[in-house]
């Protein structure tokens, strides 16, 4: 059995949920959807997850043990074209910190800031 790949979830903190999702949802152009935590804690909304298909799921957070911040892990989101999604990063109220790049052999990164302080890439082949 082969062993799975280092990440198998990720937990974007965040400060106000309802507009974290509104910000991913039009910057992804992807429908989230409630989760629930069974602690009680805190609130979540899940990313779309196939947990069959390549990569990691994950979750918008707001909870009293995490807090948002620029210097913490980054996340890249797969993307058809990282350049088709700049602009809706910034009408969804969020920043691209830096423009569309060559990443060599393995495709192109954008960098980005959400509404929430967090810093995030999106990755593309195109």
């Amino acid at each position: 059995m082969k062993a799975p790949n280092a990440v198998g979830w990720f937990d974007i903190y965040v400060d106000d949920i309802d507009r974290a999702a509104r910000f991913y949802e039009h910057a992804l152009d992807v429908t989230l959807a409630p989760m629930v935590d069974p602690t009680g804690e805190t609130h979540m909304m899940a990313f779309p997850t196939d947990m069959e298909a390549y990569g990691a799921g994950g979750a918008l957070v707001q909870s009293p043990f995490g807090r948002p911040a620029p210097g913490g892990p980054r996340v890249y989101f797969s993307v058809r074209d990282c350049a088709v999604h700049e602009p809706r990063v910034i009408t969804a109220g969020g920043k691209v910190v830096r423009p569309k790049f060559s990443i060599g052999q393995f495709g192109w990164v954008t960098l980005c800031m959400d509404t929430e302080g967090n810093m995030f890439g999106m990755s593309s082949q195109a």
